[in-house]
Parts: C-alpha cells; sequence; structure tokens
C-alpha cells in the first residue's frame, strides 16, 4: 500500500514538472518595433539651420504580432567626440495606433540655435503596448549646424540694417556736432529808415511835404516895371510860385 501511494506522488510531481517546462511564461515580452529617421531628399548633407524648421521623416514598422500606440517622437544633441549632452529636442507626441504588421511615416520638426559645426543627432520612438511603454532609437548620427542663407527679400534683414543706419546716422551727426567747432554767425545791424524831419502838410488828394520844396519858391520876388509899365523878363514869377504863395497865404488865414 506504501509503495503504490509512493508511486502516485512521484507520478504527480513528474506531472507537475512537466506542465512547468512545457508551459509558455505568463509574461509576454516587448513588440518588435522598427523605426528609421532620414532627412528629405534635398538636404542631402544632413544641415541643420539655425532659427528655421527643420524636418525629418520617420518611419515606423510593427513586426509584431500586437497593436501598438506611438506615444511620441523625441531626441537629442551631443558632442561628436565625447558624446556629452548638448541639448535635448522636446518631444512631439502623436498617440497613433500602429496595428500588427502595418507601417507608417511621421513628420518631425526640430528647431535648432547652436553654434555651426558639427554635433551629433539622436531620436527615437516611443510606444505603448498592453498598457507598458517600451522606446526604440530611430536615429544616431552627425549633423552639420548651420547659418540661414541671406536674402534681399527678407524684410526682418532690411528692417535690421534701417535700425543700424540710423543709429549710426545720428551718432555721427552728435560727434560732429560736439567736436567739429561750427562757423559763428555774424549779426547784421539793421539799416535805418531816414524819417522826414518837420511837420508833414498835405491838402486833400494831392498832398505835399514843404520841407522838400526849395525855399526860393516860397519867396516873393519884386518886380521892377518900365517906363513902359510892363515887368522884365527876369521879374516874371512863375505859376508854379504864385500858387505856392497864395496856398501858405490860405493857410495862414485858417
Amino acid at each position: 500500500m506504501r509503495f503504490e501511494s509512493f508511486v502516485g506522488f512521484g507520478a504527480g510531481v513528474l506531472a507537475l514538472c512537466h506542465m512547468a517546462i512545457s508551459s509558455p511564461l505568463s509574461s509576454p515580452g516587448q513588440p518588435e518595433i522598427v523605426a528609421v529617421a532620414a532627412f528629405p531628399e534635398d538636404n542631402a548633407f544632413h544641415h541643420v539651420v539655425n532659427g528655421q524648421k527643420n524636418n525629418i521623416f520617420v518611419t515606423i514598422e510593427n513586426k509584431s504580432d500586437r497593436n501598438v500606440t506611438v506615444q511620441s517622437i523625441g531626441g537629442s544633441f551631443h558632442q561628436v567626440d565625447s558624446n556629452k549632452l548638448v541639448k535635448n529636442i522636446t518631444a512631439v507626441p502623436y498617440k497613433v495606433p500602429l496595428l500588427e504588421g502595418s507601417k507608417l511615416q511621421l513628420p518631425f520638426n526640430f528647431h535648432s540655435e547652436f553654434r555651426p559645426g558639427d554635433l551629433r543627432l539622436t531620436l527615437w520612438v516611443d510606444h505603448v503596448a498592453d498598457g507598458e511603454t517600451s522606446r526604440v532609437h530611430a536615429y544616431e548620427s552627425v549633423v552639420t549646424i548651420v547659418e540661414p542663407e541671406g536674402s534681399w527679400l527678407d524684410w526682418k534683414l532690411w528692417l535690421t540694417y534701417a535700425i543700424v543706419s540710423a543709429g549710426l546716422g545720428g551718432l555721427g551727426y552728435y560727434t560732429y556736432l560736439t567736436f567739429i567747432p561750427q562757423p559763428k554767425k555774424r549779426k547784421t545791424a539793421p539799416s535805418a529808415v531816414s524819417a522826414p524831419v518837420g511837420t508833414v502838410t498835405a491838402t486833400g488828394a494831392g498832398g505835399y511835404q514843404e520841407e522838400w520844396i526849395p525855399e526860393h519858391h516860397f519867396k516873393k520876388p519884386k518886380t521892377r516895371r518900365t517906363k513902359s509899365g510892363a515887368a522884365t523878363s527876369g521879374d516874371e514869377t512863375s505859376g508854379a510860385e504864385v500858387s505856392m504863395s497864395e496856398v501858405r497865404k490860405r493857410k495862414g488865414k485858417k
């Protein structure tokens, strides 16, 4: 009896061991996700332009038998020699479902504000499967940081030139007024206006000024009569002299 119970117990243990070995693990492994990033065809030299939006395309393929969700794409810049971190790139959220056996391409845009030169660019994709977040690398290569090319149609460039030119012009004018002596202006005395001396007398519309009339016109010449009773030619008075003397007499009577 004891022997039979011992054999039964051993058989049960062997069955349990066989079930434990043959049964799969309760937690499945991470899904196989492949991500590859590439610059556009017009950027064959992998140039990253400062101050502009740089584009790169990330192709993601789900090679597993499970559906996943592409959570976000991020990256970072590193030194080429020491691989020292320079700056992280802000991650862009997508939250796009990726079915089993499917593939999709997502654009990724980032900005750069670095000194021109070579840096190592690293990009990765975060995805979620069954509530678990995983990360796969999509890109790791050396890129060249360059400055943007100038354009004659860039209004910002023209505005900068105008501001700088106005500042230099104002500074030059201030320097000219401060350090270069200015010629003194000559003051010219106002010319004196001659005013008539004496009183001005006018009669009616045809007025006149007595001080401008010679005095001999106001003197009444003496007349000499000859034996014939006629005045000589030298004693004759002109009509203007007589009229002037009559005006003076009238004014005296007034």
